[in-house]
């Protein structure tokens, strides 16, 4: 019976997918899979990437609100339901077991592999098209749940991206969705990833826009937005009202306090980069240390555990003792220390949170660098929380009155993680969306401003991104270089390229010009040595002289080359060095002088036009 097809594009579509279904052995996916595999041949583009938005969203803020839920837990056992007696041992004991048990996870369970924070996700978008290893979907979880969840002085946001980033990408890698969808995919899980760890959609959002998508060009947002929106919804409704980033108690904007906001930018942004210049240090120094990875791990988790013993708000991620100073406890966070053997006065608490601030770097820097895993959100939140309450108790005893305490606290959380992350725009609406402080938006970004020039100046690029864009391996807000940093040198080798020995005869020579369809040719020694080059131009005047004598050698007419490449320059620095010569074709050697190949100005022109359709398109 002939059937009569009545949408022919509908019918071309189902042929499609059954040869899709046939050619990558979809007989064996998941019923889900065979549906999405299925939606995808049957919507259009757009709205694929919404759905895809929604899943991968729901995904990556429920794997936020997982990890959360199990550090909270672990967290609130050790800190409340302990006899206070017993306090000080758990605070000996458990930092120390947290980045010593992570350690051991990394090289048991995972074979070492521990590339962790933002950086690594930015150079999976630059140099590796964007996938990430599946393993990360849970690896970051279950390293971060026992550094942070055992008392490691730093946060769980960075976890949370990059398990969300790995989401987004090995969902679009199944589905088999180019490199810009595969980014944009990518960026939507990271987004998910922060929004529900602060309930914040907008802040996930903008944290996309300044970190990871930074040189990426995109004109279609809207899987960012509802995977932001999908996961902020899944943490209001799973998490507890304890566990959620929340500040209710604040006062109005009065813009006579604009003097102390002002002030407040300049202090947040000089010690945004005292952090990070410890940050650097403690990361040298450990680095150098001559000892195994466990034995690193443990002399960090002392230095940590002393910490935590000497001041408890060192302890885990700080969040709680934020919301102290916002609610008026702040003898509280004394009671556990040394210090409550002093007297408590005004004097008394403000050492306290000096040396409290002063010893945060040090704290998560030994908490990550050791062996631990987690980032800078939470500890840059915390200090900038804690410095904006010091900064008020200042004000207040030389003399001055109405200080707005609870927003020097609020803004200054902002400044801070401005000025250590370069993230001013993620800084002001995660606090603003966190304090239902919308009216703060003012002194948030004067602060975050400030603070955020400060550290520009002192470093145009993240210190903790720097050597990796200064490798050219993430992308910058220069999109032409990134661009180019995407190209392999590797690629643009001829490695077929005309040999010929500097002492055969250019009678030899004009056999290959005649017989070969190659331009330049490199004269060689016999151990492959490069000895010099010979264009057609050098050539040509002997190859059409009759009286040209046939016992002259190569060595004769060969010039040096005005210039050689290496193997490890990148493309840019390669174009710089054709600009500079004047020429288009050069030669590459190694490091010993052997010949490898020609690389031809024109190819990388050609490939760089390409991708920049590509990226256009």
């Amino acid at each position: 019976m002939r059937v009569k097809i009545h949408n022919k594009k509908k019918y071309l579509s189902f042929l499609k997918f059954k040869r899709d279904f046939q050619e990558y052995g979809l007989e064996k996916a998941r019923s889900y899979e065979l549906i999405l595999h299925w939606l995808n041949n049957r919507l259009s583009r757009n709205q694929f990437l919404v759905l895809s938005g929604i899943l991968v969203g729901c995904t990556a803020g429920l794997a936020g609100v997982v990890l959360k839920t199990l550090v909270h837990t672990i967290h609130n056992f050790i800190t409340h339901k302990v006899h206070f007696e017993y306090q000080i041992l758990f605070y000996i004991v458990f930092p120390f077991l947290g980045i010593v048990l992570t350690t051991a996870i990394v090289l048991t369970l995972f074979k070492g592999q521990d590339r962790k924070g933002i950086g690594a996700i930015l150079y999976e978008i630059a140099q590796n098209s964007s996938i990430v290893a599946s393993v990360k979907m849970y690896s970051q979880i279950i390293q971060s749940a026992v550094t942070v969840g055992l008392g490691g002085s730093a946060g769980l946001e960075s976890p949370i991206a990059v398990t969300g980033a790995a989401i987004g990408s090995n969902y679009a890698q199944t589905y088999r969705l180019s490199y810009k969808e595969r980014t944009l995919l990518l960026a939507a899980g990271a987004t998910a990833g922060i929004a529900s760890a602060f309930n914040a959609p907008i802040a996930g959002i903008m944290f996309a826009f300044e970190i990871l998508l930074t040189g990426v060009v995109f004109t279609d947002f809207i899987p960012l937005v509802v995977a932001a929106v999908c996961g902020s919804l899944l943490s209001r409704i799973l998490l507890q009202e304890d566990v959620l980033f929340r500040f209710y108690t604040r006062e109005p904007f009065n813009y006579k306090n604009v003097p102390y906001y002002l002030i407040l930018g300049i202090v947040t942004g000089l010690y945004a980069r005292y952090f990070v210049v410890i940050s650097q240090k403690v990361e040298h120094f450990i680095k150098g240390l001559k000892l195994s990875r466990m034995r690193k791990a443990m002399f960090g988790g002392l230095v940590l555990s002393l910490l935590c013993v000497l001041f408890p708000p060192l302890f885990g991620e700080g969040y709680e003792t934020v919301k102290a100073f916002t609610n008026g406890s702040t003898h509280s966070i004394i009671r556990n220390s040394f210090f409550r053997y002093f007297e408590i006065g005004d004097w008394t608490i403000i050492i306290f949170l000096v040396l409290v601030c002063l010893l945060k770097a040090f704290a998560t820097s030994f908490t990550i660098f050791s062996g631990g895993n987690g980032g800078n959100f939470a500890p840059s939140l915390f200090a900038g929380g804690t410095v904006g309450y010091l900064f008020a108790l200042v004000c207040q005893h030389i003399g001055f009155t109405d200080v707005p305490v609870t927003n020097l606290v609020l803004v200054g959380m902002a400044g801070a993680m401005s000025g250590v992350l370069y993230a001013p725009l993620t800084a002001i609406f995660l606090i603003a969306e966190s304090s239902f402080g919308y009216d703060l938006f003012i002194p948030l970004m004067i602060v975050s401003i400030i603070s955020y020039l400060i550290a520009k100046w002192f470093s145009p690029i993240s210190p903790e991104l720097e050597s990796l864009a200064d490798q050219g391996k993430i992308f910058t807000s220069k999109h032409d270089k990134n661009l180019l940093f995407a190209l392999k040198t590797e690629d643009f080798i001829d490695k077929y390229s005309e040999t010929i020995n500097e002492n055969a005869s250019v009678t030899t020579l004009f056999e290959k010009v005649k017989n070969g369809n190659k331009n330049i040719f490199a004269a060689i020694d016999e151990a492959g040595k490069l000895k010099g080059i010979l264009t057609l131009d050098d050539i040509r005047p002997y190859l059409f002289n009759k009286e040209t004598d046939s016992s002259m050698t190569v060595v004769q007419i060969m010039k040096a080359p005005p210039a050689a490449i290496h193997r490890d320059n990148k493309p840019l620095e390669i174009l710089q060095i054709f600009d500079d010569t004047g020429v288009w074709n050069l030669p590459v050697t190694s490091e010993n002088n052997d010949f490898i190949g020609f690389i031809s100005k024109s190819s990388i022109l050609m490939s760089y036009r390409q991708l920049l359709k590509e990226y256009s398109d």
